[in-house]
Parts: C-alpha cells; structure tokens; sequence
C-alpha cells in the first residue's frame, strides 16, 4: 500500500498510507494519533495485568488470612481463566460497536472497583468470586491489539502489536516484584501483617483508574478521528447488533485455529504468571520477596521478547511472505515447548532460573508471532467505520475475541497440572509442541498447506 500524498497528510506527524495509517513505527515519539494511541494502550493495559497478578505475589499470606486450601486457590486460578475468556468473547464485538477507546476504559474503570473490593474479603467464595470478576480486566488485551491495527499499516503492524502487547504484559511482572515491596512498606508502618496485605490494593485500583481517564482524555479511535465522528462524517453504515457481530467471527474457523495456537503461547504465559512465585516460593523455601522478584523475571522479558516475535514476524515476511510468518511461529513456539519440558526436569534453583528466563522468551515471542500473522487471516466482509480498507491487512473486526480466548481451557489444564506436580510442565507443553503445527492450513486463497507450497 503506497505512502498518502494528498494534502491531507500534513495533518499526521509520521508517514502514512492512503487510510492515515502509519507507515513507520517510532517508539519514543508521543506524537498524535497514532504514537499517542500505542503509548495509552500499552499503559492501560499493563495496569490491568498490573491489577490482575497482584494477587499471586501476596498469596502465601492470603493463604494464611482467609485459610485457603490448595483446591481453593486452584479454582481461584480457573475462576480467573475463565472470567478472562467470556471478557474476551464480549471485547471484540465491543470494539466493534463502540471502538477501542471507550470499550477499553470503560472495562478499566468497571473493574478497578473489584480490584479495590480484594482487601475486603472475607471467604474462599468471596477470593474465588473476585479473581472471576478481576480477570476481566485481561479483555484490554484485545483493545489494545484493535486499536495497534486501527493505527498502523500493514508494514509495521506486526511491530506495534509487539510492543503494545510486550510493553503491557511486563505489568504482570511489575506486580511480582512491586505488590511484596507495597506489602512491606506498609507493614513497616505498624499495620499488622493480615490487613497489610488488603491496603496495597489500593494502589493497583488506583493506578488502573487513573490510566483509563488518560485513555479517555487524550486517546482517539482512527487516525482520522473517534468512531462516532468518523462514522457521521463518511454517512458509511455500522453493524450495531452485538450478537450478529459475535456469531459472525465464530462462523470463521481460521480463528479458532489461530485461537488454539495463541492458547499455548499466551495462555501458558498467563497460566505460569499465577503459580510462578508460589512455585518458587514452596519448592525452593525462599522469601516472599526473593521469590517475587524472582518471578518478576519471567514476565519482565516482555520487554524485549513478545516486540521481538513482532520483529522478527515483519522481517520474515518481506522475505518470505506469509510463509515466513508461520515458519517462524512454528519454530520459536515449539522451542518454547522444549524449554517447559527441560524446566520440569530441573532441580536447582539457579538452574530452573535461567531455563525459565529463555522459556519466558520463547513463549512470549510467540505470542508477538502470532498476532504477526493475525492481521492477515481474512479479509473484511464491509467497511464499517474504517475507511478504504482494500487490502485485508487488518481482520474482521469481530474476530478479535477468537484469538487468545478459544482454548484458554488449555491453560486451565496447564495450571492444575503443573498444581500437582512441577513434573507435569513436562505434560503440558508436549502438546504446545505439538500443537503449533496448526498454522498449516489457515491460507485458502494462498493454497492448502501455505508452509509447504512453493509459491
């Protein structure tokens, strides 16, 4: 798709194509829109990863608080899961309907109240029932991607969703090494150690508030303006039926597959983020903050490792095409499934360190793999409210909900396997290995097989 160069481009500060889409990604400008849309979306979203995996860190003494058993943290951890798959189901649709920007700070400011709600808890069923409600922050994942292919052409979209995605799912690591300091800095003060741990929930909902007011304030939909004015200004029809936009994108089987295959990467990633400290924590018989930073390591590698998958999936592309995308997530994806087998086979403690460090770097590069191939599973049915879209470099909007929620059961599985027995990381990543063979035939019109074909 060629540069814009009608006068109209003066009105953007970077390069773009005849949508106004960005053509070039540069990560420390702030300018608007498009700079200014990722580094909102990429903030947003790490606090709700931040809000999500606040829990895990301080868990031994909610453990101790509310006398949890293992079952009940168990199914506090699939309560999560799958508040996080019906969230994400919604999001997509919503992002449809209302736009990126409004759907995603409207889900952060619904749910900072419930993260608040964490430090009033009384019972296992009040502890299970909020990490149920708090995992549908972890839905702004899709707005966040939505919105990187609302603003970037084709060229650096697998870029941007890279370090939109990385850059927010560090939160998850941020909240490992932060929420045992928070614990502590308040307990310092004199607080006792059971209503401690209640008040640094505090911070968390209130850093999630704050950035979805900015998102609100400062952020906008398209290049060319919110959806509702964009929309009014081209007079251009906009499916306003959720359902039908729903039961649309499951109609389509490519992002069921796609959804299988981000479930081994991302909902692994999410499954290890909520038992990695624990983990650490009961089997190496290290501190709650030695074993928060320690895991903090695991997640803080998407500051380099999920952007990298995006990389990497761009450069393959300009030399190979489409098959250079797959290949590509075919192989970082299976070394990721080797890695959590020998990390199940690891006894010591620095040992399991470093093969958890380059597991995290491969799982997570395959996640930014993925969404490097996403945006170019279908092509859109109508235009809706983006304006001349001819080239498919973006999915139908309604499939956004299918990638990364349509087998987040696997991660489910993965968390109670790896519950009973570190073992069992062996178990669940053979079938990630597996698995990420699914890529295969996703392509019709570019022939069955694409990895395969000569053309």
């Amino acid at each position: 798709m060629g540069e814009y160069t009608s006068n109209d481009s003066e009105l953007f500060f970077l390069p773009v194509d005849s949508d106004h889409k960005a053509t070039e990604f540069r990560l420390f400008s702030t300018a608007p829109p498009h700079m200014r849309a990722f580094h909102l979306a990429w903030i947003s979203l790490f606090s709700c990863f931040f809000s999500t995996f606040a829990i895990p860190p301080l868990l031994a003494i909610i453990h101790d608080d509310l006398n949890l058993t293992d079952t009940d943290i168990g199914n506090a951890g699939i309560a999560s899961f799958v508040g996080s798959i019906f969230s994400r189901l919604a999001m997509g649709p919503v992002c449809d309907l209302i736009g990126p920007r409004r759907a995603s700070a409207t889900l952060s400011l619904l749910t900072a109240p419930i993260v608040l709600a964490t430090s009033l808890v009384q019972s296992a069923n009040e502890f299970i029932l909020l990490r149920f409600f708090i995992g549908f922050s972890i839905a702004n994942f899709v707005a966040n991607q939505f919105w990187m292919s609302s603003m970037f052409s084709s060229n650096v979209v697998g870029l941007a969703n890279g370090f939109a995605g990385g850059w927010a799912c560090v939160g998850s690591g941020a909240t490992q090494l932060l929420m045992p300091l928070i614990y502590s800095l308040i307990k310092s003060l004199g607080v006792t150690s059971f209503t401690a741990w209640r008040v640094a929930f505090i911070v968390p909902a209130t850093f999630q508030i704050v950035t979805a007011l900015m998102v609100l304030v400062y952020g906008q939909d398209l290049p060319d303006g919110n959806y509702q004015n964009v929309q009014s200004a081209t007079n251009q029809p906009r499916e306003r039926n959720f359902l039908k936009v729903l039961f649309h994108g499951l109609k389509n089987y490519r992002g069921w597959i796609l959804g299988l295959t981000y479930g081994y990467s991302f909902g692994v990633e999410l499954t290890i983020d909520n038992i990695i400290d624990k983990y650490f924590y009961d089997r190496f018989d290290l501190s709650l903050q030695i074993a928060g930073a320690i895991a903090s390591s695991f997640s803080l590698a998407n500051i380099v490792s999920r952007p990298f998958g995006g990389v990497l999936s761009d450069i393959m592309a300009k030399k190979y095409g489409i098959k250079g995308r797959l290949w590509s997530l075919w192989i970082v994806q299976t070394m990721a499934g080797i890695l959590c087998l020998t990390l199940g086979q690891i006894n010591s403690l620095y040992g399991s360190i470093v093969v958890m460090v380059f597991f995290s770097l491969f799982v997570q590069a395959a996640s930014g793999l993925t969404f490097g191939v996403v945006p170019f599973v279908s092509k859109r049915g109508f235009t809706k409210i983006w304006l001349q879209i001819t080239r498919g470099d973006i999915r139908d909007d309604w499939e956004w909900w299918d990638c990364g929620c349509s087998f987040y059961s696997t991660a489910i599985i993965f968390r109670l396997q790896i519950l009973n027995s570190n073992r069992h990381f062996v178990n669940g990543n053979h079938d990630a290995c597996v698995h990420s063979s699914c890529h295969l035939d996703i392509f019709p019109s570019m022939g069955w097989h694409v990895l395969w074909s000569k053309n």
